[in-house]
């Protein structure tokens, strides 16, 4: 078993290094990356997808885990994009049943102009979706509303609005894309950070990547490269042309995770604007209830954007005018940051005012660039992507397959946490050693999901599986960092690794769950405080 990981990612690594032709190079393993690389390789085109760290590991494992058209963009009048939205909702749901659930969301309604005035704009949400939409919205009375969501602020509730979006786990979502790309022939590795880009004259011609594992560099050649690096698109654009004007103007958005008991009904609640003039989002997600998200622009990217302590207050101060008990800075059980891939716009705008759509830009030298965008848009980004790279490249023009495209594991099954999510494939989960072993009582995770990870989802590192295999880092950052010996213990019987490797790669592990904790979290012992 663990002579078979290692030879998997030396496997990988040999068919990346190999002096080949790629049709196509994606560099990137998000949401944007993911989705152009699953629909290069379902046409049939030869693709390699590198990542620098982790599969999911920006901003495509930070989301406010909807899939949605976007109320707010219909609000700004952008019905294009909500269209599409949708659309690409209703896709989402059909292909990947097991990611994606309909979550009904309420409006409470505590002026007299509140139901009229949103109830309209929903039931253009409705008519935008046509046949793919999920469920009509309708007003619901006071006692509706009170059982939808039984935490609601009782005085002067006039009932709401209900309608209905989907919700989804982000990260699950990615690993389904790799696992989907695996098996249409794509070759994927993470760890491996492009250290440069190759040209012939002016033309870019592929990529040199560093194996972090080895610590050998390779070079790739390909007809086409794809920078869908996210945030840091601007960064890859430079190491073409360091001159370039940066393309991104990006946003932080923060999230709150606590207990389920303080949204305990079947609804998620949405706040139509907040005292900044956002929308906000209390929404049930494995058991736990995600509280977010704020919109504050951020001078510089990294890889662990951290919360601003006035971004936790505001969350948890507009949850406390509607719900009852609200939820206090003692019952945060996690706090995560993901940043915004805005495309810039005139200065002085604010960032809340950009539209989250999609761009795709080439350079001089062939390079194509995709950023801004969101998770549930993605599949569209990535044929979008794929149609001009296919032109840029002279590859033979192939049809789109993805609408109607099955991802890996999608069953229409109802599976039981923490199974829901392999799909087809949980039951060769539940098969393997410490099935019914849970890795902590406050968590929904068993040590079998551990060996799973590694033997067939690519993790190499316990943040690998508890941040974005499981969600156990942002389920109880605290729980998370107790649990990091006994997964580093796993990890290494899989891996082959040592005591030194499991010591070097849970100190790692505490260090990054504080930084998702409050301070003033308890820590487990010898863990680093923030």
């Amino acid at each position: 078993m663990t002579q078979n990981n290692q030879n998997t990612r030396s496997q990988h690594l040999d068919a990346a290094a190999q002096d080949t032709l790629w049709d196509v190079l994606v560099i990137g393993g998000g949401a944007s990356g993911l989705g152009a690389a699953v629909e290069a390789a379902t046409r049939g085109y030869r693709t390699l997808l590198l990542e620098s760290h982790d599969y999911a590991k920006g901003t495509s494992s930070r989301s406010t885990k909807l899939v949605h058209g976007g109320v707010r963009y219909l609000a700004q009048g952008n019905v294009s994009l909500v269209r599409e939205a949708l659309h690409e909702r209703g896709l989402l749901k059909k292909n990947a049943p097991h990611l994606v659930r309909d979550q009904g969301f309420l409006i409470a309604a505590y002026k007299w102009w509140s139901a009229p005035f949103y109830g309209i704009g929903l039931k253009m949400y409705d008519l935008l979706a046509g046949k793919l939409n999920l469920q009509n919205s309708r007003y619901v009375n006071k006692a509706t509303a009170l059982k939808g969501i039984p935490t609601l602020k009782k005085a002067g509730l006039g009932g709401g609005i209900l309608y209905f979006d989907g919700q989804f786990d982000d990260s699950r979502l990615a690993i389904t894309l790799l696992r989907t790309f695996e098996n249409h022939g794509g070759i994927a590795l993470n760890y491996a950070p492009v250290t440069g880009l190759t040209k012939s004259g002016n033309k870019v011609t592929g990529a040199t990547f560093h194996d972090e594992e080895t610590g050998q560099t390779h070079t790739v050649r390909a007809k086409v490269t794809i920078n869908a690096t996210g945030v840091f698109v601007d960064d890859l654009r430079r190491m073409e042309d360091p001159s370039v004007k940066p393309m991104l103007s990006p946003s932080q958005g923060v999230h709150v995770v606590v207990d389920r008991r303080f949204l305990p009904g079947d609804n998620a609640l949405m706040i139509p604007r907040t005292d900044d003039g956002r929308v906000l989002f209390a929404v049930p997600w494995h058991d736990h209830v995600v509280i977010g998200t704020t919109d504050t622009p951020v001078p510089d990217v990294s890889w662990e954007p951290r919360a601003l302590p006035e971004e936790v207050e505001f969350i948890l101060k507009t949850a406390a005018q509607y719900l009852d008990p609200a939820p206090t800075r003692a019952d945060v059980r996690s706090v995560y940051a993901g940043l915004r891939p805005l495309v810039k716009a005139a200065e002085g705008t604010d960032t809340k005012a950009l539209s989250r759509d999609h761009v795709i830009r080439i350079s001089a030298g062939g390079m194509l660039t995709l950023t801004g965008g969101k998770w549930t848009t993605y599949r569209r980004m990535g044929a979008d992507a794929i149609n001009q790279a296919a032109n840029l490249a002279g590859l033979p023009g192939r049809m789109s397959l993805t609408e109607g495209l099955k991802l890996h594991g999608a069953t229409d099954a109802e599976q039981a946490e923490p199974w829901k999510v392999y799909g087809t494939d949980s039951e060769r989960v539940k098969a393997l050693p410490g099935a019914s072993t849970k890795l902590h009582p406050e968590l929904p995770y068993v040590e079998a999901e551990v060996r799973w990870a590694v033997q067939q989802e690519q993790a190499r590192t316990i943040e690998d599986v508890l941040a974005r295999r499981t969600r156990a880092i942002l389920l109880n950052a605290r729980a998370s960092a107790d649990i990091a010996p006994r997964v580093a213990a796993i990890m290494a019987e899989e891996l082959g690794q040592d005591e030194g490797w499991q010591a070097a790669q849970v100190q790692a592990y505490r260090e990054l769950a504080a930084g998702y904790m409050l301070p003033n979290t308890v820590l487990p012992e010898n863990a680093t405080a923030l």
